[in-house]
């Protein structure tokens, strides 16, 4: 009996790392999650109405700083300084949130902060980007203003500022001068980087847009239907944090620069809108809330979420499921699998896949994909970490066709 429930227990492990688990304990109940940040040691919360938590335990209980009273729409760390911004302006602590001080940007609604070198970017609203380089203490607005500044990123020498309904703006000489790109009629509430792409979040439902050249022309990429409040980057991937308050998608991720989206929900409570995103200690958190389904902070496994990639969008003239590689493996390997045209095109989103792991009785023991998927080849990663040398099975299951495998873990 105890062998059997210490298995249970690991299979249950297994799954609940293999979706998004609600991380909110300390938190005000239904809490609005605005803007993560972290440090070495140390996750930070900005929220709707209760300032700014801190949790040292990557996620798994929270306690609220002593700026408990504010609305924190971003959160940014640099070097020991926690910087938060809000309707009240900017707050500092440099002792992990014990105190803080509020500065002299305080008559401005701040509304996204980023930092590269020795300089502080404010977005706000109405007017512009303003420009500290005490860390915050002192701040100078820049030639952008008059508009309202949602999302800025930094890439080397350039700075993009999303605006409301004016799309990006560019800098080249950190603010003293601002060009609009041809992106330029949206309102763009979120901004991220990979190597020289460049991503930008809208409103309206007008998705992610990538730009390859510094902003001079932008492409809309397939996530195009969607508004995208939160994005954020890691290797090749970028994930995309989605909703209004009542409209509500959740988390998308695109492993090849947008050309291809897949939603990633599996385990929310209900379909949040996502405000703010973090990826930290091989963890991604989802900071969420809106009218009335999902609230506070969900944390799930960075490995398992980016586990499918899609590797070719060529159309395939069947399903197939390919032999795992390696195998034997020790402790993880890779399945790949294609799927054809839409069997309905009715049904948004393409095809419902389902990919699968059993033991030898025929218990399920983590499901790798759950999700609509468009037309394409695939390819998943299983890791074994948390189990027995053994024989397991993996079954592709979609439509009208089914096929199972067997692979072999060995440690």
């Amino acid at each position: 009996m105890k062998k059997l429930l210490v298995i249970l227990l690991m299979l249950v492990a297994v799954n609940a790392n293999a979706q998004w688990v609600q991380m909110s304990n300390g938190m005000v109940a239904n809490e609005w999650v605005l803007s993560l940040t972290s440090n070495e040691t140390n996750l930070f919360a900005g929220t709707l109405y209760n300032g700014v938590y801190i949790s040292s335990n990557n996620g798994s209980s929270w306690s609220q700083t002593s700026l408990n009273n504010q609305e924190i729409r971003t959160l940014v760390i640099s070097g020991n300084s926690i910087i938060a911004g809000g309707p009240g302006g900017v707050f500092i602590s440099t002792n992990n949130g014990n105190n803080w001080i509020q500065n002299t940007l305080n008559n401005e609604l701040v509304l996204t902060l980023a930092y590269s070198g020795n300089n502080i970017y404010a977005g706000v609203w109405l007017n512009g980007v303003y420009l500290s380089t005490n860390n915050g203490m002192n701040w100078t607005q820049t030639s952008l203003n008059g508009v309202g500044v949602y999302s800025i990123t930094i890439l080397e020498n350039n700075i993009f500022a999303g605006s409301y309904l004016f799309g990006v703006y560019h800098s080249t000489n950190n603010g003293t001068n601002w060009t609009q790109t041809s992106l330029n009629n949206l309102l763009v509430y979120s901004l991220a980087t990979i190597g020289n792409n460049i991503f930008a979040g809208t409103t309206s439902f007008g998705g992610v847009y990538l730009s390859t050249n510094n902003g001079t022309n932008w492409t809309l990429t397939s996530l195009n239907n969607k508004t995208v409040v939160s994005l954020v980057t890691n290797g090749n991937n970028v994930f995309a944090g989605t909703g209004t308050n009542f409209e509500y998608y959740g988390v998308y991720i695109s492993t090849n620069n947008g050309s291809n989206w897949v939603q990633k929900n599996q385990g929310f409570s209900a379909i949040p809108t996502v405000r703010a995103l973090l990826i930290k200690n091989n963890y991604i958190f989802a900071g969420t809330g809106n009218s009335y389904a999902c609230y506070g902070v969900w944390r799930r496994s960075l490995s398992e979420i980016i586990g499918i990639q899609n590797i070719s969008t060529e159309i395939p003239s069947a399903y197939s499921l390919s032999q795992n590689y390696p195998n034997p493996f020790n402790p993880t390997t890779h399945l790949k699998f294609s799927s054809p045209a839409v069997s309905s095109p009715r049904v948004p989103g393409g095809d419902l896949v389902q990919l699968k792991v059993y033991d030898v009785t025929g218990r399920e023991v983590q499901t790798l994909v759950n999700e609509r998927l468009q037309p394409g080849t695939y390819e998943a990663s299983f890791d074994g970490a948390a189990l027995n040398t053994g024989v397991y099975f993996y079954k592709l299951v979609t439509g009208n066709f089914s096929e199972t495998k067997k692979m072999l873990l060995i440690k």
